[in-house]
């Protein structure tokens, strides 16, 4: 059986700003109804890769065979510097190398430390695979979905010097053995504020979640081919992504820098201009963003928004 109070230890000896653990179940029926009302609509744009495999998004115990506990945990990466003045912005979750390598290897190295053997005993995910990490995230009690749809960690519930709010990278183990302690979700303290749905400049967000078809970040790198002319006055400054509901989030006032240094920016980032962004080379982008996540957007999508965000700045 496993040891919650030594699985979050060895957790919070890795870095790990939080973690939990709660049954391997089903998801609750309110958010199963969520998730088929939200692909429904179509909400999720071109990203058909949520609808695959949506029963074992619903169903962890359908991505490993005789799973019984997920651990939930969370690392941060708000940064301790911002992108040059002179040039744009991104999102500050890909100022650094890609997260789901840093996650992942901290994840096996956390299984490692706790005598469990990858695929023998559990997997470890850090979006990657089918599975829902907000929802076990708050499962696990780690913190709550707000309205902006992220997950919210209060400071009381993790690592005092990792701080609170919205700048987590998100992971988990869905592993084959009982714990002797569970935790327990927590309820929302976002209240009646709503200043993250009014900081979104493309009314993406809505009582009823997120529109990823209005969303900027979604837009910037998911979305393949040309930008609505109406979406893309709203790109600049931000070439990648977007933070604007979270930079609007109150619980952010309590983010601390991460510690991890592979989240920093590196000093060729920091030095890029405008002009520098405008006359990027396929070379210089395979170099600044060597092991990034920016990869995602491709060339051809980055050079897209770098445009977007030059026909529209003031």
């Amino acid at each position: 059986m496993l040891s919650a109070t030594l699985v979050k230890q060895e957790a919070q000896a890795l870095g790990f700003s939080a973690a939990g653990l709660a049954p391997a179940e089903a998801v609750e029926p309110w958010r199963q109804a969520q998730w088929q009302a939200w692909l429904g609509d179509r909400r999720q744009g071109e990203m058909d890769y949520l609808e695959r495999n949506l029963e074992k998004r619903l169903n962890p115990t359908l991505l490993v065979d005789g799973a019984k506990t997920i651990v939930s945990v969370a690392l941060g990466y708000f940064p301790a510097v911002s992108l040059s003045p002179e040039g744009y912005t991104m999102a500050r979750y890909a100022y650094g190398q890609d997260y789901h390598d840093v996650v992942r290897h901290r994840l096996e190295e956390l299984m490692q430390r706790l005598g469990l053997e990858p695929h023998k005993d559990g997997r470890a995910f850090c979006d990657t695979a089918p599975i829902d990490e907000r929802y076990w995230a708050w499962r696990c009690g780690l913190g709550w979905m707000g309205r902006h749809t992220q997950l919210i960690i209060p400071p009381q519930h993790g690592r005092k010097e990792c701080g609170g709010g919205t700048y987590f990278f998100l992971g988990e183990l869905v592993l084959k053995h009982r714990a002797d302690h569970y935790d327990q979700p927590i309820d929302s303290h976002c209240g009646t504020c709503q200043r993250c749905l009014e900081a979104c400049p493309t009314d993406a967000l809505s009582d009823r979640g997120l529109d990823a078809r209005k969303c900027l970040s979604y837009l910037t790198i998911e979305h393949r081919g040309p930008l609505d002319e109406s979406l893309a006055t709203h790109v600049t400054p931000c070439i990648y992504g977007c933070d604007r509901c979270a930079e609007a989030c109150p619980w952010n006032k309590f983010a601390k820098p991460t510690t991890v240094t592979e989240f920093s920016p590196s000093k060729a980032l920091m030095a890029m201009t405008k002009a520098d962004w405008h006359s990027l080379s396929v070379e210089q982008y395979q170099h600044l963003f060597k092991g990034s996540a920016v990869k995602r957007a491709k060339f051809e999508g980055l050079k897209r928004n770098i445009e977007a965000a030059k026909n529209h700045s003031s």
